[in-house]
């Protein structure tokens, strides 16, 4: 048996889709154990591309999929999501959703837009698909849960409970008309039908394959700097993105992880607001979003662009506890004349081996760096990392002795056959 959780290093769209889709094709499962449809995993086979919100990677291979406890579901775009799955000749017999998952009601949706709207300039920049307001209600312990959706005296019961604070502040704060929990209720009744084939209880499923021997990989949606503990808050995701997340959320014990694959960009993207050191806002981060198509999945949103920042990446190590990292893009810095490469911030004229909490702190580091010569070839078909060219080479090198963690994969194209594989892992 062989355990692999794969992580995004840095603000998330790092290429995990990609790299998760090359494992499913040797594991026995894959598991989702956190976020929600505010994160997008695009897989491209041949010519066809794939978009998944909220459904595992792992599906395009035919691999068990699971939706784990850690992940709050929309169900009404959950089911559209296996529509368009169906659509694309993916089997749907092979998707399980966990019983103790929570749900994004309407009401979630609805408060997430208008709270980014009151705040205004001081907006998060979510994606108001009401993943917060989900997260906030589980924690509140007045969430919603999947194997509420098959009680139906007990889910009219904490509709109308939560519909009724809902308006409150809908009519006293926001000033909006209040929202009819009848309507609800009788969407989430219809929705649950559907979803119904595909319930099961995975904690209980996983353990089961983990003690038949089977290969696990456990995949992760946004990145290390979007945690809601470690990341830079308050411009954060309302989940634990980093591994730890990975055995509360499949609920499994710590003792089943064997490997931690880093996913890391060869340069550095976010979404959203907040302090971003290496930042390009010249026509040099315009190429890298136009070469990269930094524009994401779930929002069509451009993505900021920046140097890699090595900063960022060794916090994110040291917190996922990473065997191995898996570089993704390289392809996308083709044509740059030189390349940099943040090493590590300075604060009041000082080095400093951290990375700040506070945002404040943050946005007064500046960004130390090494400079690198760039290369002209085409490297999409490049299937060995001896053939890349010697400046790609010596990149990718001068990143393994900052980051001081194996990188055993080299992705240098979006399609699933442009990677170079250094060490399989699994």
């Amino acid at each position: 048996m062989s355990t692999l959780v794969i992580v995004g290093t840095q603000w998330g769209d790092e290429g995990k889709g990609k790299i998760t889709d090359f494992y499913a094709e040797k594991a026995d499962a894959v598991v989702r154990f956190q976020g929600g449809n505010n994160a997008g995993h695009t897989v491209i086979v041949g010519e066809n591309t794939y978009k998944f919100h909220m459904i595992p990677s792992g599906i395009i291979c035919a691999t068990p999929s699971y939706i784990a406890n850690g992940m709050v579901i929309d169900p009404s775009a959950l089911i559209a999501e296996i529509e368009t799955m169906k659509k694309g000749g993916l089997h749907a017999e092979y998707l399980y959703i966990s019983n103790r998952a929570h749900i994004i009601a309407p009401y979630h949706k609805l408060i997430d837009e208008l709270n980014e709207i009151r705040l205004d300039e001081n907006k998060i920049g979510t994606t108001k698909k009401g993943i917060g307001p989900a997260y906030a209600d589980k924690v509140n312990r007045n969430g919603i849960r999947v194997c509420d959706l098959y009680e139906p005296a007990l889910l009219e019961e904490k509709v109308n409970t939560n519909v009724a604070y809902i308006n409150l502040l809908l009519t006293k704060i926001y000033h909006r008309a209040p929202i009819d929990a009848k309507e609800i209720y009788t969407q989430l009744l219809a929705d649950a039908e559907v979803l119904k084939p595909y319930v099961c209880d995975v904690s209980t499923a996983l353990d089961a394959l983990l003690k038949q021997g089977k290969n696990i990989v456990f995949e992760g949606a946004q990145g290390a700097m979007l945690d809601i503990d470690f990341g830079t808050y308050p411009y954060v995701t309302s989940s634990h993105p980093i591994s730890g997340g990975a055995t509360l959320g499949a609920g499994v014990s710590p003792k089943a992880i064997d490997y931690i694959l880093g996913i890391t960009k060869a340069y550095t993207t976010r979404v959203g607001e907040g302090p971003f050191p290496t930042e390009l806002t010249d026509e040099t981060g315009e190429y890298l979003r136009q070469q990269g198509h930094e524009f994401g999945t779930t929002t069509g949103r451009a993505r900021r662009c920046g140097w890699f920042d090595a900063a960022v990446v060794k916090y994110a190590v040291r917190l996922n506890g990473l065997t191995h990292i898996a570089l993704t893009k390289l392809d996308t810095l083709r044509g740059l004349k030189t390349i940099q490469i943040c090493t590590h911030y300075e604060w009041e004229g000082a080095a400093i081996d951290y990375y700040p909490a506070s945002l404040t702190q943050l946005a007064q580091c500046k960004a130390v760096y090494e400079t690198f010569d760039g290369w002209d070839e085409d490297i999409s078909d490049i299937k060995t990392f001896e053939e890349l060219p010697v400046n790609a080479q010596k990149y990718v090198k001068r990143l393994e002795e900052l980051l001081q963690v194996p990188i055993s994969i080299v992705s240098v194209g979006p399609q699933r056959d442009s990677t170079i594989i250094i060490d399989p892992i699994l």
